[in-house]
């Protein structure tokens, strides 16, 4: 796991970062819900996705690089908001 910290790095956070704001953005766009929860939602959603892939002993993120960081933090961000979204009906 300390790899997966280490191949991370602070660009790899910083995108992670940026799309989770803009999954956020988007899901507040479409669902109509408060702006700034959704993007905040989508920026935790995307940071926590690898961490816990890495905890599971997952570490497709650190292999498959930038793209992989990329895809699971949208995957993350987008879980996180379709669930706070379906406790908030």
């Amino acid at each position: 796991m300390e790899a997966f910290f280490e191949a991370l790095g602070i660009f790899g956070a910083a995108v992670l970062v940026v799309i989770g704001a803009v999954a956020g953005w988007i899901a507040a766009s479409l669902a109509g819900g408060s702006r700034v929860l959704y993007v905040v939602l989508g920026i935790v959603g995307a940071l926590a996705a690898p961490f816990v892939l890495a905890l599971l002993g997952i570490t497709l993120a650190v292999g498959a690089g930038l793209l992989g960081i990329l895809l699971v933090g949208v995957v993350g961000a987008v879980i996180l908001l379709a669930i706070v979204r379906a406790l908030r009906r």
